[in-house]
């Protein structure tokens, strides 16, 4: 805990996030930027409930029980999803999914994002705090984690995303079926486009291509410096006098 003036505000809790909701609300309040006066009362504290969970749940720390709340809805006989936990789960996927995007895209975020986090890291030094994930810049493997990241969180969300989309959706998207053949309700259910999954895969293809040159390069380099290590052990030693 870096003990800041905004954590101390907020309690340690999802910080950036509560300073981000705050410093918008405060922003609206100004007339020149107040894009939600024609609202009513009732719509104007709709609007800001639904910005509060919103972006309340971007924070990581709710990650897993956001996701595990939501399949358990889904795998009810029949599913409601109130609009809160949907358009909640849908701006955290956006949030996490510059590794859904083709490679150029995904890689400057991945930079832009790790430079982020190394200069927090570099403060974290400063201050005498343990580094937080992948603040150290001198010991972070980039292509593992990303990795990770896309097999652990981006692919996981962005399926149960899908799954509340399609759930969500269903009942705008009713066709008439009286003329095609029935093959079960399983053919019948409607489905969204899922271009991310293509993008997910040659993302983390090309991140495993990285991680084992990195591999190969580290084990050279250790080599290399033992090698050095040894040489500059044996170089002050006499050779053994002959008989």
């Amino acid at each position: 805990m870096s003990g800041s003036d905004t954590a101390l505000l907020y309690n340690d809790r999802a910080v950036l996030e509560n300073h981000h909701i705050s410093a918008s609300f405060r922003i609206l309040k100004e007339d020149d930027c107040n894009i939600l006066q024609n609202l009513s009362r009732e719509e104007f504290r709709e609007f800001r409930s639904l910005v509060i969970d919103m972006v309340l749940a971007t924070d990581m720390s709710f990650h897993f029980q956001q996701l595990k709340n939501m399949k358990n809805l889904l795998s009810l006989a029949e599913p409601s999803v109130d609009k809160s936990k949907a358009v909640s789960l849908v701006l955290h996927c956006c949030d996490i999914s510059h590794p859904a995007k083709r490679w150029d895209l995904h890689h400057r975020w991945t930079m832009q994002l790790l430079e982020e986090f190394f200069r927090q890291g570099d403060k974290e030094r400063e201050l005498g705090l343990p580094f937080s994930p992948l603040c150290d810049r001198n010991n972070t493997l980039v292509a593992e984690s990303q990795i990770g990241f896309i097999e652990f969180i981006v692919e996981p969300s962005m399926q149960v995303c899908s799954d509340t989309l399609e759930t969500v959706l269903a009942p705008l998207n009713v066709k008439d079926t009286t003329d095609e053949p029935s093959n079960g309700g399983e053919n019948r259910r409607f489905k969204i486009d899922k271009p991310w999954i293509s993008c997910l895969a040659d993302n983390k293809k090309i991140w495993k291509e990285q991680a084992v040159r990195d591999a190969e390069a580290k084990a050279q380099k250790e080599q290399e410096q033992k090698a050095s290590g040894n040489r500059e052990d044996g170089g002050g030693q006499q050779p053994p006098a002959e008989e």
